[in-house]
């Protein structure tokens, strides 16, 4: 019988499962990626490790995300993380909009639906969690990139793309990385040097804020400015900058859980069509990414998982209903994953992880 799982492993993490299996102490890390509804078919897999599987950890776990990812990471903070990561699902895959909708009704929608999933309580809960430690990426435009004046910003974000074929690191002239942790300065991530990097300290004020940034996708939804405790300026999407996490995960002795919606990492959004960037392999020595098998992508409606194609290539009748089809079959990997667990069923079938592969 097929897996729905397909699971990688840097050479420390590959050997450590070896020796040991999968239990949740070994991981202080989890990440999560942007991707939008891509994530649908990560959802049962959600559920079970928000749960079952993690609650069984001692130790705190830093979290690490950026637009779709981070929202997960969040439900993942509140006091009930189960139901909170239902709701995302829920609010997220009904989601309904006019026949041409503006980035102002788009935008208006991805509020309503943050501020449902969080309720009353979950920013606080989110900012005060000592236990899961969470850490958002949104990044803020520098220079004439903040301006008003849309024009500039279409220019600038142009700019930026130009200057990423040469050279990641040529991001930093455009767009500056704001980390808003729980951990503030403490954060790990606070001294990346990969890309010009700031950090933030996350308070109950702005993660509602720094939640719209994280997914504000530029011309689709608006950007979000001079958030509570953050420099001035314009915000956008953090998967700008770190579509897939190509950064150092900083898990100290322990692993990192990358639960991913594909086997490919892909390091920046302007990176999709770059074929000769990828992750570096270094970094992801004590990862574990695990991610839909292909038999099982083949299986779902279409053959594929969601994405954002489908609000312009299906009717809401048909988007909804396939939406709801793959959160229902993405319970396969809850399963596959605890089978993992509790009885070692697919430690054999874990593969060596290796960016130039994918």
């Amino acid at each position: 019988m097929q897996s729905s799982l397909s699971i990688y492993a840097g050479p420390t993490a590959l050997k450590q499962l070896r020796e040991e299996g999968v239990h949740p102490s070994q991981f202080t890390v989890m990440a999560g990626a942007s991707g939008g509804p891509k994530w649908f078919v990560l959802y049962g897999l959600d559920r079970y490790l928000f749960g079952e599987f993690l609650p069984r950890r001692s130790e705190p776990l830093r979290t690490l995300g950026s637009s779709a990812g981070a929202w997960r990471m969040c439900c993942l903070a509140t006091a009930e993380p189960v139901a909170a990561i239902e709701r995302l699902a829920r609010l997220y895959s009904e989601e309904q909009y006019s026949e041409a909708p503006t980035t102002g009704e788009i935008t208006a929608k991805a509020e309503a639906m943050l501020s449902g999933t969080l309720g009353a309580n979950g920013a606080a809960e989110i900012a005060a969690n000592r236990k899961v430690l969470t850490t958002l990426i949104a990044d803020r435009s520098r220079g004439f990139g903040s301006s008003h004046n849309r024009s500039l910003q279409v220019a600038a974000l142009g700019c930026a793309a130009l200057a990423n074929l040469a050279s990641r690191k040529l991001l930093s002239v455009f767009l500056e990385r704001t980390l808003f942790s729980s951990l503030g300065a403490e954060s790990p991530w606070h001294g990346e040097s990969d890309l010009r990097t700031v950090s933030v300290q996350l308070t109950e004020q702005n993660v509602m804020p720094a939640m719209m940034a994280t997914g504000a996708i530029p011309y689709v939804l608006e950007g979000v400015r001079d958030i509570p405790g953050a420099r001035r300026g314009l915000y956008w999407d953090g998967g700008i900058t770190d579509y897939h996490l190509d950064m150092n995960f900083h898990a100290g002795e322990g692993l990192v859980l990358y639960p991913h919606f594909s086997s490919a990492v892909i390091p920046g959004w302007f990176d999709k069509s770059l074929h000769w960037r990828r992750a570096h392999d270094a970094r992801f020595d004590r990862v574990v990414l695990v991610t839909p098998s292909p038999e099982f992508v083949a299986s779902l409606p279409f053959g594929k998982i969601p994405d954002r194609k489908d609000f312009e290539t299906l009717d809401t009748a048909q988007r909804v209903r396939y939406w709801r089809e793959v959160l229902a079959a993405s319970e396969a990997m809850a399963t596959d994953f605890a089978a993992l667990v509790e009885t070692g069923d697919g430690l054999d079938r874990v593969k060596p992880f290796s960016a130039r592969e994918r």
